[in-house]
């Protein structure tokens, strides 16, 4: 009986022992697993950081090409404005030659004619207008300062090529010729003053007219000795504003063009808008009579012979005579 009770406790023990080196053992992998499972996630976090700094690098140096490929960009869209705008430029400097050279083609005989030849005015004078000439009777020469032209208007309009040519060449002339032309109207309803560009001697009378006092005259004359504004060397743009601002059924106007130089396109194309814009009255005149003075400032310069200048005598000279005007082309800007 003993024996058998010394063999089931032997067992029991052996058991045990076994059951608890299985848990060390496990107990054993888990605390190695554990260790493993931080030497890598440790690990791995260090290659996230590496990597993370690399790719914040990397962005940086994008960003930097970026801004470099903007201001690339920048400059070649201001590049590409600025070669538009040369192109229009040169397309219309293009046209404009082409229309100087039609015109100098078909307006070249007129240059035996722009040494000062002078047509006659007609007009039928109103009552008042023949008043005004039988005052004159006698004093009024045949040969007036201006070529001759008679008192035929109500009111008189200047139009002066402001330009440097006239300003460096001409103006002595021009003060003069306008004081000339003055003098043989002692009296009319209104006077204005505009450059080629339309732009007005005195603002404060834009689009109406100057009383014709003789203090006004004065300093007409003496605003003259000093006025500069900018000039593109073309009377077109005066004519047709002045025509538009005072063309009227009951007034006779007389408009006076001074000026050396036509540097606009198709002569033909403002011929017809001015028949356009000065349309007939009742007894089938035009109302608006165009009297012109051409300076030869273009055979005092350097630059000698320009086309300018004869395509300025075709312009005024055309539309002198379809308006009722004279066309005076003087030989010399001095006295």
């Amino acid at each position: 009986m003993k024996r058998q009770r010394r063999e089931v406790q032997g067992f029991n023990l052996s058991f045990l022992d076994v059951v608890c080196c299985g848990f060390g053992a496990i107990i054993l992998l888990l605390v190695l697993t554990k260790s493993s499972e931080l030497v890598v996630l440790e690990e791995t976090r260090q290659d996230m950081d590496a990597m993370v700094a690399d790719l914040q690098a990397r962005i940086e140096e994008i960003r930097g090409q970026a801004r470099v490929l903007n201001r690339e960009l920048t400059a070649a869209r201001d590049q590409r404005s600025e070669l538009q705008d040369r192109v229009a430029r040169l397309k219309r400097d293009v046209e404009q030659a082409r229309g100087r050279y039609a015109s100098a083609n078909s307006d070249a005989k007129v240059q035996t004619t722009i040494a000062g030849s002078l047509d006659s005015a007609r007009q039928t004078l109103t009552e008042e207008m023949k008043r005004l000439q039988a005052q004159l009777g006698k004093r009024r020469r045949v040969d007036a300062p201006v070529g001759g032209i008679p008192v035929d208007s109500e009111y008189i309009i200047f139009i002066i090529d402001t330009s440097g040519s006239m300003q460096d060449f001409a103006w002595a002339g021009v003060i003069r010729k306008v004081q000339e032309t003055l003098d043989i109207y002692p009296r009319v309803k209104g006077i204005q003053v505009m450059n080629d560009m339309g732009v007005y001697m005195f603002t404060t009378y834009s689009g109406r007219w100057i009383p014709d006092t003789p203090a006004r005259r004065r300093a007409i004359v003496s605003r003259l000795r000093t006025w500069r504004p900018f000039s593109n060397s073309s009377p077109v743009e005066g004519i047709e504003a002045a025509i538009r601002t005072f063309y009227a059924p009951d007034r006779k106007i007389s408009l006076y063009v001074f000026g050396d130089e036509f540097a606009g396109g198709s002569i033909q194309a403002v011929v017809d808008e001015v028949d356009r814009l000065n349309r007939p009255g009742g007894g089938g005149e035009r109302l608006v009579r165009i009297h012109a003075v051409g300076f030869p400032t273009q055979f005092n310069r350097a630059y000698q012979m320009q086309t300018t200048g004869i395509r300025f005598a075709t312009l005024m000279r055309e539309l002198s005579q379809r308006n009722g005007g004279t066309f005076v082309g003087l030989n010399s800007v001095g006295p």
